[in-house]
């Protein structure tokens, strides 16, 4: 094998790592915003897992974070929780920052 076919399969490698990481990183925010929402829905126990459960299931419908976004705020407006679009998609970042890290930390 040449150092190019070397290097150009530790790039690939690497590439598939990196979206792994991702996808887990995307899948634990979700979680973690789920869980975050449920607590301002008042949901507590098995509830607030199911709801939890149920925000990483939404971002399966499209690409993206609308679709995550969309449930969140469609359920916030139907209890009237008071929280602006900003306020929700400021946690979703800090949350993905906070997934990133336990994600790094477990590996």
């Amino acid at each position: 094998m040449s150092t190019f076919d070397e290097r150009e399969e530790a790039y690939e490698k690497k590439f598939a790592h990196d979206a792994e990481l991702q996808f887990k990183a995307q899948a634990r925010r979700n979680r973690l915003l789920g869980e975050w929402a449920a607590e301002k829905l008042g949901l507590t126990g098995d509830a607030a897992a199911a709801y939890a459960k149920d925000v990483v299931r939404s971002d399966l419908e499209e690409p993206g974070d609308e679709d995550v976004f969309r449930k969140v705020r469609q359920d916030f407006d139907e209890k009237s929780i008071d929280q602006s679009d900003h306020q929700i998609r400021r946690v979703m970042d800090e949350l993905m920052a906070t997934a990133v890290d336990q994600i790094k930390s477990e590996s």
